[in-house]
């Protein structure tokens, strides 16, 4: 199977650059101004779209991206709509990627073979599931990659040489590093040790290799560009969005705008990371 993930990461292996990565959470602060912003994205910049799914425990997520989620279901978001957000930006653009990112919970309610059908046909490319682990992929991982949906899985610091080959056995599109303990939205790790780990793991895979967690701004995503496939920026978009809110969720400037203007400058940083390497 060929995804939009491989066409697009091909694309920019061919151009010399990284991709970026972006995350945002479907339906903050409401699902038209969601959309706005997603739609925002691919003119900022944008290579790769993670649209995350909002749920009410989300243990790996730091107190942004939860409080992102507790504003979409608040707005009144749910899975069915996520991917209909998916399905509207898909009508006027074919060519990004989007992948959906969160954690297992919504998708087993909504029923696995439903959600595969609905998450193709609304234009999905790719899952991260951050709760389920190699050992359970015949829940959601096999009938995914089945479907013709890549399932991208994640390395972290912890992650040894005696573990990774189990991590990768079934990941597609790309690998996902996380480039440190703990969760979303922590101090960026040490970038020799973010470049050491990202060498290791194209030791045991032809994936390309995104590194996220941490990565705040434009100079960041240069200097983990300059190892990585792919740079990953979550928390900052998301504070994005929060810092235009006010105290009773009103929007004091346009999120879309804040966002693209975050973005355009975070792509080009990544642009110019194997410029940097090069001299």
């Amino acid at each position: 199977m060929t995804t939009r993930i491989d066409r697009r990461m091909a694309k920019l292996k061919a151009e010399g650059r990284p991709a970026l990565v972006t995350y945002f959470m479907a339906g903050d602060p409401d699902y038209d101004t969601a959309l706005a912003i997603m739609k925002a994205l691919p003119g900022a910049g944008s290579d790769i779209i993670e649209l995350g799914m909002p749920f009410s425990d989300p243990m790996a997520d730091g107190p942004a991206i939860q409080a992102a989620g507790l504003r979409a279901l608040k707005g009144g978001q749910t899975l069915a709509k996520t991917l209909k957000m998916a399905s509207e930006f898909r009508a006027g653009d074919d060519e990004t990627p989007i992948v959906l990112m969160g954690y297992y919970n919504p998708i087993y309610i909504y029923g696995v073979d439903r959600f595969l059908a609905d998450a193709k046909a609304s234009g999905i490319d790719g899952l991260i599931v951050v709760d389920l682990p190699p050992e359970m992929d015949e829940e959601l991982c096999i009938p995914a990659l089945k479907a013709g949906v890549n399932f991208i899985r994640l390395a972290t610091p912890t992650t040894d040489d005696k573990r990774l080959p189990k991590v990768l056995e079934n990941t597609s599109g790309f690998v996902y590093y996380v480039s440190m303990t703990g969760i979303t939205g922590s101090a960026l790790a040490d970038t020799a040790k973010v470049s050491a780990a990202v060498t290791r793991i194209k030791g045991h895979t032809a994936l390309p290799v995104c590194v996220g967690f941490g990565v705040k701004t434009a100079e960041q995503a240069r200097v983990i560009g300059a190892s990585a496939d792919g740079v990953v920026v979550g928390t900052a978009i998301v504070n994005a969005i929060a810092n235009v809110l006010g105290p009773k969720g009103e929007k004091t400037a346009d999120p879309a705008e804040a966002v693209a203007t975050l973005v355009s400058g975070l792509a080009q940083g990544v642009r110019s990371a194997r410029l940097a390497a090069a001299e």
